[in-house]
Order: structure tokens, then C-alpha cells, then sequence
């Protein structure tokens, strides 16, 4: 009796900790997050489901990822986050501990998944340190490189918007328009991308009293594209020496592009040497499989 009344207990805890945490995850999945543009204006930032569940515990960990010998990483943190457009949501800090959380989460329920999986095939046992090893190495790694596709996403979105951009910017320079009225017109124009939120954000700190220098660098430093931070330089440095900010824009628009056509026919000459391995180990093997299959399958049934 007594044996069976703990059982029930422990199934019914069992129970309630799952329901518990289900719903955690159902509302953690349901939540959306957002970052506020300079003009007000909402965007959606989604973070991983991971993220949203371990988050509440980041804090804990504050105290480890604030001390000095840790004072590089969360430099690195900070200008990824702030390149990927994340800046506001997540702090450096929160980013390095969902480094440290992923992986301690991930311990139990992976061990117990390949324990499970190995027990199909016992065969498979002695790999059993080897699949938890990889799979706890995995959840650490993840969030860098999360991290780094999102900021890989931003620049490439930066990089195509930037020769319209700048048109646009000459256009209005050269009719008349001062060069911060015609950055606002820019931003209005460009719609939603990434460039159009990094000059907006350029725009509103020269109306709090940024100056237009500091401005146009720090946009350049936060989105962090070497097209951009050229002509940026190439904007600063005319200002400084009294040039004609619409002959600047339109060579620096003319450099973007043809910057971007020779990253094209750089893409296009990589892609027959991309185009080796997939044709050696799948086309390769089937067209000789369906040319010489029968042939030797005949003599084969010769022989």
C-alpha cells in the first residue's frame, strides 16, 4: 500500500512538473520581442526558443561575466549583438550566459536521449561518451554561431541596400536638399531594411546634438560593412575639406557597384569549383550506375 501511494505521488510530481514546464515553453515560444526604432516605430526581433526559456536564469550569472578578465568577450559580445541589430533585447552579458546555460540544460535530457537511442543498438554502446561529448559541445557552440548568421544576414541586407541608398542620397544632395534633410528622405524611402534603421538612428542623434561626423562613424561602426565605413570616411573626410558632398556620393555609389559586380563574378567563378565535390559523390556514381549497371549486370549473369 505504502509502495504504491509513492509511487502515485511521484507520478502525480512527475506530472506536474511537466505540465509546469510545458507551459513555461508554450509561453515563452508565444512571446514576442521587440526593438524600438528611432522614430518610435516597433520591429519584431525574434530570439531562439532556447534563449526565451534560459533567460530567466541569465542573471545568475551576471556577476561571473562582469569581471574583468571577462571584459574582451563582452566586447566582442556587445558589437556582435549590436551588428546582428539585437541591441536592446539582449544584453553581452545574457548572450555569455546562454553560452554556459545552453550546455548544462542540455546535459540530463541528451544523456538520457542517446542512452534511450543506444539501447536500440547495442552495437553502438562504446560510442555512447563520444555522442554526449559532441552533442553538449554543440549546444555551447550554437549560440556563437547563431549569432554570427544573424550578423551575417544584417551586413548582406546592408550591402544591397547601400547603392540605392546612396542614388537616393545624391539625387537629393543635388537638388537642393542639406545633407541631413536629404539622409532623412533616404531613410524614408528605403523602407524596411537594416540600412534604413542604422541612417534613421544617424539622424535622430544629430537632432540630439551628435554631431554629423560622430553620427555618420558610429553608424558605420555598429553595422560594421566595409562598403559602408569607405563611404562614410569618403563623406567625413569632404565635410572636413569642404567638398562637394554630391560628387563624393555619386563616386562613392558608382565604387559600391562595381565593388558588388566584382563580388559577383567572384561568386560565379567559385561556383564550378563548389560544383566538384557534390558531382564526384552523387551525379558521378549514378550516371554510371544507370550506364554501366546493365552491362554489367549482364556480364555478370554471363559469367
Amino acid at each position: 500500500m505504502a509502495s504504491s501511494l509513492l509511487a502515485f505521488v511521484s507520478t502525480a510530481l512527475w506530472a506536474v512538473s511537466a505540465a509546469l514546464f510545458a507551459a513555461v515553453a508554450f509561453s515563452a515560444a508565444g512571446r514576442v520581442t521587440y526593438v524600438t526604432l528611432a522614430d518610435g516605430r516597433r520591429r519584431e526581433r525574434s530570439l531562439p526558443l532556447s534563449f526565451r526559456l534560459l533567460l530567466p536564469l541569465a542573471p545568475n550569472f551576471r556577476g561571473l561575466f562582469e569581471t574583468p578578465a571577462a571584459a574582451r568577450a563582452r566586447e566582442r559580445a556587445r558589437a556582435d549583438i549590436v551588428a546582428a541589430g539585437f541591441d536592446g533585447i539582449i544584453a553581452d552579458w545574457e548572450f555569455l550566459s546562454m553560452r554556459l546555460l545552453l550546455p548544462l540544460a542540455t546535459v540530463l535530457p541528451w544523456t538520457l536521449l542517446v542512452r534511450a537511442a543506444l539501447r536500440a543498438a547495442p552495437r553502438l554502446q562504446p560510442l555512447f561518451p563520444a555522442l554526449v561529448f559532441s552533442g553538449i559541445a554543440l549546444a555551447a557552440v550554437w549560440p556563437g554561431s547563431w549569432l554570427r548568421a544573424k550578423v551575417k544576414a544584417r551586413k548582406a541586407a546592408i550591402v544591397k541596400a547601400l547603392p540605392f541608398a546612396l542614388d537616393l542620397l545624391t539625387l537629393s544632395v543635388e537638388a537642393g536638399l542639406d545633407f541631413m534633410s536629404a539622409l532623412g528622405r533616404c531613410a524614408e524611402r528605403a523602407g524596411d531594411d537594416p540600412l534604413s534603421e542604422e541612417i534613421l538612428r544617424a539622424v535622430r542623434e544629430t537632432q540630439l546634438g551628435a554631431t554629423r561626423r560622430d553620427a555618420l562613424r558610429a553608424m558605420a561602426d555598429r553595422a560594421a560593412v566595409p562598403d559602408l565605413r569607405t563611404a562614410v570616411s569618403a563623406l567625413v573626410q569632404a565635410d572636413e575639406l569642404g567638398a562637394s558632398l554630391g560628387h563624393v556620393l555619386r563616386v562613392q555609389s558608382e565604387q559600391v557597384r562595381a565593388r558588388r559586380f566584382e563580388r559577383a563574378e567572384k561568386l560565379a567563378n567559385e561556383a564550378p569549383v563548389k560544383l566538384l565535390a557534390p558531382l564526384a559523390l552523387f551525379i558521378f556514381p549514378s550516371v554510371f550506375l544507370v550506364l554501366l549497371g546493365p552491362v554489367l549486370l549482364q556480364m555478370y549473369r554471363s559469367v
